[in-house]
């Protein structure tokens, strides 16, 4: 897949303006701080977006590499990177194929993302070859409802308009599903609404956790590997 294949401008314009208010009126902020609370060593961030992570890496962190597809998005996280706490390279690449050795992280982390990518098992897969063996996947993502009616509603939308106005989001997907199902073994959970409002929105329902690779590797994966590249 090439590196600049995820192409939105309208929508990365949008998301880059309103992206920053809701993490402030909604509450995101404090959930970024939360899920990156605790991380050392090497890390890798998929989807990384205007970079609004950058701010929440703790100074344990010794480098992220975050990847962004989106060449507008990408600009501008690169400009949020010089501005972080710890080092941070800003690269282009998909998710369904990293440009990264194996085994090359202490911990990965996706932060409402696998609701777009174009392939969440491949995703899921790609993450699993880069982490070291007991390493961290911290997990920040929205997903199917667990009332009926607003999961009757989100499938709707996501045969319908949402991915269009979104960048190709789906409300839908199932991420702890997902995740374990790429052979990670689920850590702490947390389910959340967000924002907090009385009424939900189809994507509020959220969840925030952490997964980790088996110290001990499980059977050889049928997604083949991606091309070993950043060190």
């Amino acid at each position: 897949m090439p590196h600049d294949a995820v192409h939105h401008p309208v929508f990365a314009r949008f998301y880059a303006k309103v992206s920053p208010i809701m993490d402030e009126r909604a509450g995101i902020g404090e959930r970024r701080r939360e899920l990156l609370a605790g991380l050392s060593g090497r890390v890798i961030e998929i989807g990384a977006g205007n970079g609004l992570n950058f701010p929440y890496y703790p100074p344990t962190v010794s480098e992220v590499v975050a990847i962004e597809p989106e060449r507008g998005l990408r600009r501008i996280a690169v400009e949020a990177a010089v501005r972080a706490g710890v080092p941070v390279d800003v690269v282009p690449g998909a998710a369904e194929a990293l440009p990264v050795k194996s085994e090359a992280f202490d911990a990965a982390v996706t932060s409402l993302v696998l609701c777009s990518v174009r392939d969440v098992r491949r995703a899921l897969a790609e993450l699993r070859r880069v982490l070291r063996p007991g390493g961290e996947l911290r997990f920040f993502e929205h997903g199917r409802a667990e009332g009926r009616a607003l999961a009757v509603t989100q499938q709707a939308l996501d045969r319908t308009i949402w991915p269009v106005l979104f960048g190709g989001c789906h409300t839908a997907r199932d991420p702890l599903a997902a995740i374990e199902a790429a052979g990670f073994e689920l850590g702490t959970v947390s389910r959340l609404r967000v924002p907090q409002s009385r009424v939900p929105t189809p994507a509020s329902p959220c969840v925030l956790g952490v997964a980790r690779r088996p110290a001990a590797p499980p059977e050889a994966s049928a997604v083949p590997d991606a091309a070993d590249g950043h060190a």
